[in-house]
């Protein structure tokens, strides 16, 4: 049984719809795939409508959060869409997502980058506006060569000079909303150091006290010996230890599977959510 727990569509900062999305996940060979775009679940229904036959889908969202001044990102599986308190978050997340990304366009015309509000728009199809769709219309403008070239400090990297804040919530507070709806809550690449995703042991313990269910550890930006430590490190904190591709379609080389998650494990997270089902292809 093959088991992928991360992965995006263009409702968020991936580049595939979700149809398309689920259809690769059969043709990878997956079982069960769950799509946790960011800040919204409005892929939830188009994925399940193109379901294959035999693939079952987990409906999850990976929530936009910061720690300490810097970006966390927690996953949240099989919680209910329509609990009002966690709604009104994802949406609170979403709206602060769509000024940030207006005032960092601001900042990059007047560093002398063509680009506009209605073409960054036009690239990110769905709700969750990004740095990746300001980023790739930065590379449509010819003002970088790549989107990994955009996230420096000369652009729009944190601290950068095009570089603007947003409203994110504590991620204790993230981890307490999706046990409130019904879901389970899973720590995202926490050793992710390409991206400046470093979450310290200490806070990893504090969201276990939250609550938490489990750590992202297997993960494609994860360097074997960080998965060993974070492995150890849930197992002593008896949290469910993930793996996942992270795929965002184009960007990551169409991924899907590159990482996958144990049965046992993906058993544990459907047992400790009450607030959805996976849904099966054909069922």
């Amino acid at each position: 049984m093959r088991i992928d727990l991360h992965a995006h569509s263009d409702v968020s900062d991936g580049t595939r719809p979700p149809a398309e999305v689920v259809r690769r996940a059969k043709a990878a060979g997956l079982d069960v795939l769950a799509l946790t775009d960011h800040d919204t679940v409005a892929g939830w229904g188009a994925a399940a409508a193109a379901l294959p036959s035999g693939l079952t889908l987990v409906p999850g969202v990976e929530l936009s959060c910061e720690q300490d001044g810097e970006s966390l990102h927690m996953l949240g599986y099989l919680f209910d869409r329509d609990e009002p308190v966690l709604a009104a978050e994802l949406a609170r997340i979403r709206d602060g997502r769509v000024d940030r990304a207006r005032l960092m366009v601001d900042r990059l015309r007047e560093l002398g980058v063509d680009v506009t509000w209605e073409g960054v728009r036009s690239l990110a199809r769905g709700e969750a506006v990004g740095r990746p769709h300001i980023a790739r219309a930065m590379v449509e403008a010819g003002a970088v060569r790549t989107v990994d070239a955009a996230f420096t400090k000369e652009w729009i990297a944190s601290g950068g000079r095009a570089h603007a804040g947003r409203y994110a919530p504590d991620p204790v507070r993230a981890v307490r909303l999706v046990r409130a709806a019904g879901g389970a809550c899973v720590l995202a690449h926490p050793r992710a150091r390409r991206r400046g995703h470093l979450v310290p042991d200490e806070v990893i313990e504090r969201l276990a006290a939250a609550g938490l269910t489990g750590v992202e550890v297997d993960h494609p930006d994860h360097a074997p010996d960080d998965r060993a430590r974070l492995a150890a490190l849930a197992d002593r904190l008896g949290l469910v230890r993930t793996g996942s591709s992270d795929d965002h379609g184009e960007p990551t080389g169409d991924r899907l599977g590159a990482e996958t998650t144990a049965p046992a494990a993906y058993a544990a997270l459907r047992a400790a959510a009450t607030g959805a089902v996976p849904v099966t292809g054909g069922a």
